[in-house]
């Protein structure tokens, strides 16, 4: 059975990433792009559905782990009764190879270290063909089957039913490399690593990168470890951000809100060059909406909420059987249909995020502000419509408040990139249509009765993405009416002092009831409270929550308060640029 969902830690080479264990397992490899076939899946199964295991053959072993400073190389550190070692895990970055490193160190007297590599091709439904290279030194495993390979050099590996396990021993000071390398499978294996140099150059390139982070207030470690793992989940070279490295990793355990995140949500992607633009990676806006045109090019109502990683269209969802789910939880969903559908606030995060760009000095192309004149003209025709929501219901569609919020921000930052940075377009027009969205939201979802507004129009029911209302810039944090909605939020919504997202049980979203709190509405909640000046509630809120961060600081989608444990795909990138914003809240940061 796998892990505890905390029990992961990710490391990536920003255009994949593995989650390794605390048992030294990596249980979860889809090379080589977050969105390819697992080859290692037994996060989603048992340890027959691929794992490559490195860890002392004492089962009475004990370690800790730890990140290398600012890096996303994870160290953890053994201890037996014989001794002590240091397993280095890392992904290689800027040598355009998929490439896992995992060295062995001895520290301190000697310990027998065991490896179990279970190769499993295709959501484990292929077992390769694997063959020893004798020849070469070290030793080295090839497996294949169909368009996938892998070269593992290092200590021996011998066969067992299906698995490839090897022993060794490692004495103090003594380093042992094990590397891992994928490659199209016509193609010969790549060369041997440099493991020291790819070691040396990987330590740099995160140290650099990390170093450019201009937070100076509360929260300082949280806040870079969030950026890192924002920046570990944005691919190098397209420029596309994945809202999680994980697929079908419950929402609430055993049951069937398993959903696929290894893809590009507009929206995500947005907010995500928003808290790297406040931080001072202006360079990153260029290469994501280099990416954002290429994805949404063409017609304005054929555009999706997400694509993949280079922009793909086709995200058809389907259910597999080859991997059985995280401890029972069925069904793994590959793909996700609610690419197909109509969230009306996805083109108000876009536009939110390219007026940020503006105001950071990054320059408009032609081109691109086009494009958003075009978004605007499809906005225009049907922003009255019904949409799926922020939460991708999978029931009918519903006038959500919300994302009639996010289209006024969209006209909102229309009108200013006319008035403000002399960009040509019909703002009188635009300006119509911005104050008869407000008319239309204070009419229909505002409740004068509870002094709130509401989930969407036609119901009594809250929802934390009402949060937004104030980050998006509807109203200001402070005004009566967005106070009253915290307190509808607190009465209705609030549980065990984090927040969810809705009350599931009210059957808006068309799935059965039942989910845990949302820690990205939680991150929000302790924005919201810092941005009214309930200072001391904000740092209380925001004290918990990264409270429950596991060891080496990452977060999943949501909290199991009954189980203290992690729920729903991880690393998240919503729950980390969330944390981000709401450390900056706090730290009178302007947003």
């Amino acid at each position: 059975m796998s892990l505890p969902i905390e029990d992961y830690a990710l490391i990536s080479d920003c255009f994949t990433g593995a989650l390794v264990g605390r048992d030294g397992s990596i249980d979860w490899l889809c090379l080589p792009r977050y969105d390819s076939r697992s080859m290692f899946g037994s996060l989603l199964g048992t340890e027959d559905h691929g794992r490559w295991l490195v860890a002392p053959a004492d089962p009475s072993a004990t370690s800790t782990r730890r990140y290398e400073k600012d890096t996303m190389i994870l160290v953890t550190r053994w201890r037996t009764a014989d001794g002590e070692v240091e397993v280095t895990d890392l992904m290689p970055m800027g040598d355009h190879r998929a490439d896992v490193i995992r060295r062995v160190r001895g520290v301190r007297g000697t310990v027998r270290m065991h490896q179990d590599l279970r190769i499993r091709f295709g959501y484990a439904t292929a077992i390769p063909w694997v063959r020893q290279e004798k020849s070469e030194r070290p030793h080295a495993l090839v497996a294949v089957a169909g368009p996938d390979a892998i070269v593992v050099r290092g200590a021996e590996l011998h066969p067992a039913d299906h698995t490839h396990e090897g022993d060794f021993t490692v004495r103090a000071g003594q380093t042992v490399d094990l590397t891992l390398t994928w490659y199209p499978s016509h193609r010969e294996p790549p060369e041997h690593l440099d493991v020291e140099a790819a070691l040396q150059h990987t330590r740099e390139w995160w140290t650099d990168w990390a170093s450019r982070a201009s937070h100076q207030g509360p929260y300082r470690d949280e806040v870079v470890r969030s950026l890192l793992l924002l920046r570990a989940l944005s691919h190098l070279e397209t420029g596309g951000i994945v809202a999680a490295a994980t697929t079908s990793l419950p929402e609430s355990f055993g049951g069937e809100r398993n959903w696929d995140y290894r893809y590009v949500w507009l929206r995500d992607a947005s907010l995500t060059i928003s808290v790297l633009l406040a931080h001072g990676y202006d360079d990153y806006v260029d290469h994501w909406r280099d990416w954002l045109l290429r994805a949404i090019a063409g017609d304005p109502g054929e555009v999706q909420i997400m694509y993949g990683l280079a922009g793909e269209r086709d995200l058809s969802e389907r259910i597999i059987d080859s991997l059985p789910g995280y401890q029972g939880a069925s069904p793994v969903r590959l793909g996700n249909d609610a690419s197909n559908q109509f969230q009306a606030d996805v083109i108000g995060e876009v536009m939110l995020g390219l007026d940020r760009g503006r105001r950071a000095g990054v320059a408009e192309t032609r081109f691109s502000w086009a494009l958003q004149r075009a978004l605007m003209g499809y906005l225009e025709q049907h922003w009255r419509d019904p949409d799926h929501g922020i939460w991708e219901i999978r029931d009918k569609p519903q006038q959500f408040t919300h994302s009639r919020a996010l289209v006024w921000a969209a006209f909102d930052c229309a009108v200013r990139a006319v008035e403000e940075y002399g960009l040509d377009g019909p703002a009188e027009r635009w300006k119509r249509e911005r104050d008869a969205i407000r008319a239309d939201i204070e009419t229909n979802g505002w409740d004068e009765h509870r002094g709130t507004y509401v989930q969407h129009y036609g119901t009594t029911e809250v929802d934390a993405s009402l949060l937004q209302l104030a980050q998006c810039g509807y109203v200001s944090a402070d005004d009566p009416r967005m106070l009253g909605t915290v307190r509808a939020l607190e009465e209705d919504l609030l549980r065990d002092g984090l927040l969810l997202r809705y009350r599931t049980e009210s059957g808006v979203d068309g799935l059965p009831p039942g989910e845990h709190p949302f820690l990205a509405c939680s991150f929000w909640l302790a924005e919201q409270y810092a941005a009214s000046g309930r200072m001391e509630d904000a740092r209380r809120l925001m004290d918990r929550l990264v409270g429950l961060a596991n060891d080496v600081g990452m977060l999943s989608e949501e909290y199991d308060v009954d189980g203290r444990s992690h729920a729903g795909n991880t690393p998240q990138a919503l729950t980390h640029l969330a944390l981000v914003r709401a450390a900056d809240a706090i730290g009178g940061v302007p947003l």
